[in-house]
This record gives C-alpha cells, structure tokens and sequence, in this order.
C-alpha cells in the first residue's frame, strides 16, 4: 500500500498524543529521536542494530583511514556558495552566520564547520538527484569555514529550495542546510541540519518530527537577523551551534 502525507501526518499526531502523555505521567524530556523512528521510513531499515565496536590500541589509527585536512587548505572564499564560479547562482542571496558553543557558552574556536544544501530549486549537485528540478551551473552548494577566536563562523550562500524525497507519497523536505562539525578530530564529526523560521512543511517532516520536545526542534530553526542583512545583498539569518548539554543543538546520532 502506497503511504499518503495524510497517512504519515496521522501517524506523527499519534506519536506526539504519546509523547504528551507520557510528559504529563511525569516522564523526562527526550531531546533525540528513537533511531528506528516509524514515520521516517529509512531509519527502521538503516538504524544501527548491533552494539558499538570498541577500538583497539591507538585511536589515530582509525582517523588514518579518513579524509586529513590541513588548516591551510580552508581558503578566503570557501564560506562564499556564490562565488565559486564563473557567473551568479539563481535564487536569493543570504547570509547565515552564528558561533560554535560548548554547553557553558564559551567558544569553540578553530573548529571546521561544513556545509552542504540543494540549490534554490531543491535540487542538489549530485548524481543520484534526479528529480525534474533545474541545476545551476554556479552554484554547486558546498562550503566550508574555520570558526573563529569568538567561535563564530560565517557563510554566503543561496536559500534552498524544498524538494520531494521518497519516503512515502507527495513528501517534500522542508528548506534546510546541512552542517558538519569535525571537533579535534575526524571521529568526533558531528552532523546536523539548520531551518528557515515560518516554513509550513515543518509539521509534515518525518525527520524534523523526529525530534521529541519542540523546544529542541526550535533549536534548529534559525532566527531572521535583519542587522546581519546586507543593503542590496542578502537576508541574513543567525543560528549558533551548541555541542552538548541541555541546550545542545539536536545531531543526527546514529542515522
């Protein structure tokens, strides 16, 4: 049987009924997802099943096998999404910008932030992206950025568009970037995704759903900061990244 968003949106008001009432049985707050979350189809079929392997002797062994980046290889335009070609990527220019925290809100400085995203018709640079939706040849949507002494990074890019996935019938993901933290080294990576404020496919997102307490699920949705909009330029937006404690930004743990 094919799966509606009306078969999903029941299910997820389902869940949330649960979840309430659990909360109101006095219940703790879970800020992460269940891996297997039903309404996100994959995650029943990709979720992490077995315990966690253990590794043995030096731990830089493992990082040996991953990609090394160099601070040198972060160059002065790789945070400019739009100027990474010859001509302007279409759709509208804006600015993100926030600061990497700890839980105590002191800065994690040095820290290499990435990004990626579909461009402004929500189609991505990427091979197995086929749906009918048209690809900029200026805008390829990756970033990157070393956060500074103050913990903040900053990117130019252009705002995504939503596009459909095939989690079940008519499904759309809402207008999102992508954001990898590495931390002190390649094992530590952390990925999570960054939200436009006010987008009416948040309700029907099986992903963003996911999320239990919609205070956490906030923390994920960036804020308009009209001082960071540039005259004749871009809107700007501010979302600043906290790597754990109770206002920890939410991370896609074993996905």
């Amino acid at each position: 049987m094919t799966l509606t968003q009306s078969d999903i949106d029941r299910e997820l008001a389902r869940i949330r009924e649960s979840r309430e009432k659990a909360r109101a049985e006095g219940a703790p707050a879970a800020d992460h997802p269940p891996r297997d979350f039903r309404p996100y189809r994959s995650s029943v079929l990709r979720h992490p099943k077995q315990p966690l392997v253990a590794v043995q002797g030096d731990p830089e062994t493992v990082e040996l096998h991953t990609p090394v980046f160099g601070r040198t290889d972060v160059t002065a335009i790789d945070n400019d999404l739009t100027a990474q070609h010859q001509g302007e990527p279409l759709g509208e220019r804006i600015t993100v910008s926030g600061r990497l925290l700890d839980s105590r809100g002191r800065p994690v400085r040095g820290q290499l932030i990435e990004v990626w995203q579909a461009n402004a018709s929500g189609r991505y640079a990427h091979l197995r992206d086929q749906h009918p939706a048209p690809l900029d040849p200026n805008f390829t949507g990756v970033g990157r950025t070393l956060t500074g002494d103050d913990g903040s990074y900053h990117f130019t890019t252009i705002k995504p568009g939503a596009y459909p996935w095939r989690n079940h019938e008519n499904a759309w993901r809402p207008a999102h970037i992508h954001f990898s933290v590495f931390g002190t080294a390649f094992t530590q990576r952390l990925v999570t995704q960054m939200y436009f404020p006010g987008d009416p496919l948040f309700a029907h997102d099986p992903i963003l759903q996911s999320v239990p307490e919609p205070s956490a699920r906030q923390r994920l949705v960036a804020t308009y900061d009209h001082d960071l909009s540039q005259p004749e330029w871009s809107l700007g937006y501010r979302w600043d990244i906290v790597l754990d404690g109770p206002s920890a930004t939410w991370t896609e743990e074993g996905r």
